[in-house]
């Protein structure tokens, strides 16, 4: 949950923040890999008892987009299992604030199915949306209206040997046609996205006392340009 005293803290931050987050993205970005290729994007189905209000992928503007950030942890001192239950009790604690921030007026000890939270971001971004699924390892969110994405996306911990896996999916299209223009077209949020994402990673991994990562896959799957 975030204070009201916090939320206006954070509205006066956005403007210094976007050219903070710009500069260590240019400066001292993250260790990224990166796939692109076309592919057919078929989003997961929404569970029937989801609630009102979501946007699905169909009711967004312009091409599909199917995004995949991965990361190897190693000599992690936490299981998959407690890594989620650490960021399902609190989805800021591999947020990096100067780039973002989950509020939250439920309350929880932790994320239930119904629970809705907001994603701000520096600028006028704002990130509304539902939990729909969770399970001991994973959870995934709907966007609502509002949201500058229509779409689906989930957070999860695969257990791979001696390694662990966090990956975070995206299944989604723009909401709005000036969105499409900045994410697709410019790519100036299809960026910010990747920078967001690509060090929540890395926090994932510090949270857990892993070693750092080598780096970040990025993958980005994209429907043809008609």
């Amino acid at each position: 949950m975030v204070s009201s005293g916090m939320r206006w803290h954070w509205a006066y931050r956005w403007p210094p923040g976007i050219v903070l987050t710009t500069l260590r993205y240019f400066l001292c970005p993250p260790p990224i890999h990166r796939v692109d290729e076309h592919e057919a994007v078929l989003a997961p189905e929404l569970p029937d008892a989801c609630g009102r209000g979501i946007q699905t992928i169909e009711q967004g503007t312009g091409r599909s987009f199917h995004r995949r950030y991965g990361v190897f942890i190693t000599a992690s001192r936490l299981e998959p299992e407690q890594i989620m239950g650490r960021l399902m009790a609190d989805p800021n604690a591999a947020v990096p604030p100067e780039i973002a921030l989950f509020e939250t007026e439920d309350g929880h000890d932790t994320m239930r199915v119904g629970d809705e939270l907001v994603v701000r971001m520096p600028g006028p971004w704002e990130g509304p949306v539902r939990v729909i699924h969770t399970s001991s390892t994973s959870f995934r969110l709907a966007t609502l209206a509002g949201h500058f994405e229509a779409g689906q996306i989930e957070f999860r911990t695969v257990g791979d040997g001696e390694q662990l896996r966090f990956e975070i999916e995206s299944w989604a299209r723009c909401s709005d046609e000036v969105v499409n223009l900045l994410y697709d077209r410019l790519t100036l949020l299809r960026e910010m996205q990747t920078y967001l994402w690509a060090r929540y990673c890395e926090q994932v991994c510090a949270l857990c006392g892993g070693d750092p990562p080598r780096s970040v896959d990025v993958y980005t799957g994209c429907e043809s340009q008609p």
